[in-house]
């Protein structure tokens, strides 16, 4: 069976799948772009939801995805009208056959021009077939890359997470082994993509080659680069595949900057500004939040307030955890269960979490302070979840002693720097209030 690919019924058959694989290149596409379009706003609240959670890797891994789709999406949408524009071709050699020149009655400088521009209709119905079915092996060819991007950046997260930031390992092995490994991947990474680009010209000089070979049989694995390896290497011995490679580039770097473009209306009003004294971003106001809306940091019930209390809810990120371990040494685990895992536990890790959650939450009330205009309020923050169901910290406070009008709620919080204790601003949002 091995050696099926060698014998002349095996390449007839190739041969027939080829002259007869778009139409299952069309059905593929159909359907990916129609997935690619659904998932594409769920990814792009996905990059939101982790940019205002202050997930630096989600956010490098969503924004990727998100990219990536859309670079998808023109591909395969441009594979669909190019694979559209062959079958018309198509259609229309059988009708007309190939361009008669001498009937068109042209000039002969005309004549001779189209000839040699333009040339045979079926030599156009070709360079369209080429086309077509570079642009789509391109297609499925970006979503390894995708992922060959995504398994370095989480490889590196882990030699991060679990050997430099261990304090349970001892030091030879999460600075010696760690550093080395970091430094193995960052330099590998960047070797295989001066690889990449220059279409292998690590490879190719022979001393370079040898310093260059340990760092590509790695990478072969962190990037999966052993299972699509034979399409790249096609590509790269097929002049015309390497051409239109190159030539879609710059159209990946234009999707991609678009992707950031905003049309600016104004050059002092924004509606995206964090909120202060003369801005109110909805993203502060619970009530403002549309579906798929987010919290910046802070957020109370609405932008003007009825109530007999104002409700604030501060959005928990791992870096709030971070600096509550910084003011309170005695809250940081022996062992830091952040991040991904799994719900089966085969011991009693609950022993004293009870008695931890309510010393977490002291610490936090001690850190986080409320200020309503210039007076200062007794807050008692607990856990809870916003109607986003975002994890945080609520509390009320009253609103007996306002009148009525416009008020700023200010939150703060204590941060150590250099065995000094300063006072930071996190949220400063306008709201008005008027008895009901």
């Amino acid at each position: 069976m091995s050696n099926d690919y060698k014998k002349p019924e095996f390449k007839e058959l190739l041969k027939r799948l080829q002259e007869e694989s778009w139409q299952l290149e069309l059905l593929i596409s159909g359907f990916a772009i129609f997935g690619l379009v659904s998932a594409f706003p769920s990814i792009q609240l996905k990059v939101l939801d982790a940019q205002f959670s202050s997930q630096v890797y989600s956010f490098v891994i969503y924004s990727i995805l998100w990219a990536s789709c859309a670079i998808l999406i023109f591909n395969l949408m441009l594979h669909v009208l190019l694979r559209g524009l062959w079958i018309g071709a198509l259609g229309l050699r059988y009708v007309s056959g190939d361009i008669d020149y001498d009937s068109l009655n042209y000039s002969p400088k005309f004549t001779k021009y189209l000839k040699k521009r333009v040339g045979s209709f079926d030599k156009y119905i070709a360079t369209l077939e080429n086309y077509c079915s570079v642009i789509f092996a391109i297609s499925f060819l970006l979503i390894f890359y995708v992922l060959a991007i995504t398994f370095t950046v989480l490889v590196i997260a882990l030699i991060a997470n679990y050997l430099l930031g261990s304090d349970d390992l001892p030091g030879w092995l999460s600075k010696g082994v760690g550093i080395t490994l970091m430094l193995f991947i960052v330099f590998g990474m960047f070797f295989t993509l001066i690889d990449f680009i220059t279409l292998g010209f690590l490879k190719k000089k022979k001393w370079m080659s040898r310093i260059y070979f340990p760092m590509y049989w790695v990478f072969s694995f962190i990037t999966l680069s052993f299972l699509y390896r034979p399409l790249v290497y096609n590509f790269l011995d097929n002049k015309f595949g390497k051409r239109l490679s190159f030539a879609l580039v710059p159209f990946y770097i234009i999707i991609t900057l678009t992707l950031t473009l905003r049309y600016k209306t104004s050059n002092y009003l924004d509606a995206n500004s964090t909120s202060n004294e003369v801005i109110a971003n909805s993203s502060n106001y619970e009530d403002a939040l549309g579906e798929g809306g987010f919290i910046d940091d802070v957020s109370i019930q609405s932008k003007v307030i009825t109530d007999a209390y104002v409700k604030i809810f501060i959005l928990f990120s791992e870096s709030v955890e971070n600096r509550m371990y910084t003011y309170n040494e005695g809250l940081k685990p022996q062992e830091d269960d952040r991040g991904l895992g799994t719900n089966m536990t085969f011991n009693n890790t609950f022993v004293n979490k009870d008695s931890l959650r309510r010393e977490y939450i002291k610490t936090f009330n001690n850190i986080y302070s409320v200020k309503i205009d210039t007076t200062k309020y007794k807050t008692d923050f607990i856990i809870a979840a916003n109607k986003t169901n975002k994890l945080g910290f609520e509390s009320y406070v009253s609103t007996n002693n306002l009148s009525d009008g416009k008020h700023t709620l200010k939150v703060s919080r204590i941060s150590i720097r250099k065995q000094d204790t300063v006072s930071l601003r996190v949220a400063t949002i306008p709201f008005w209030y008027f008895k009901d």
